[in-house]
């Protein structure tokens, strides 16, 4: 009887700390912060699905998220930085060679330019930084350095986000600054 007992006790610490290490949310004021794999929310009058998660070490205990979001056959990128306010930036990747045909060449030799030229908008280089990228959905263990640089419109509207992963490999993406509540309708993924 003892040993049954322990065995209960047992099972019912296991789903004690199950149930904790289980993120809740209230359903009734889903944020933009909230977002993980699966969850669906509204954008620009479609409905989007979480693919990935990704997240990004940036020093100083300083965290942001992307999430890979898909509506039929469009796949963007949905930027979430919490500082003093939470900064949010709907993206797409873009061929690096059609934003500056040398941009490669001058982020490589270190020479990033301060102003681009792109779609009929001036860019200003907002920052260059240094981080950590881990795919959250996949291995969120395996963290891979990168460099970052983030150019900005004189209107603060749009973006151009310029990556460099190892030596050679560039990856560019253009998108827009959002509001919270461009997204809505946040619900979870079913469990």
């Amino acid at each position: 009887m003892q040993l049954c007992c322990t065995f209960i006790f047992l099972i019912m610490g296991l789903y004690e700390r199950f149930k904790k290490d289980k993120t809740e949310y209230d359903v009734t004021n889903m944020k933009v912060t909230d977002l993980d794999k699966g969850f669906i929310f509204e954008y620009d009058l479609k409905t989007w699905i979480v693919e990935e998660v990704y997240k990004y070490d940036w020093g100083d205990e300083f965290f942001s998220y992307e999430y890979k979001v898909s509506c039929e056959n469009e796949t963007k990128f949905l930027s979430v930085e919490e500082d003093d306010e939470v900064e949010l930036i709907m993206s797409e990747k873009a061929t690096i060679r059609k934003i500056h045909e040398d941009l490669p060449e001058l982020l490589a030799a270190e020479n990033a330019p301060k102003k681009l030229s792109f779609d009929g908008k001036e860019y200003f280089l907002e920052e260059e930084s240094p981080g950590y990228f881990s795919n959250q959905t996949k291995d969120k263990d395996n963290w891979v350095e990168f460099i970052c640089w983030d150019y900005i419109s004189e209107d603060e509207k749009h973006v151009i986000s310029v990556e460099q992963w190892g030596e050679n490999e560039f990856e560019a993406s253009t998108g827009i600054v959002l509001k919270e509540i461009d997204i809505s309708n946040i619900i979870p993924a079913e469990s």
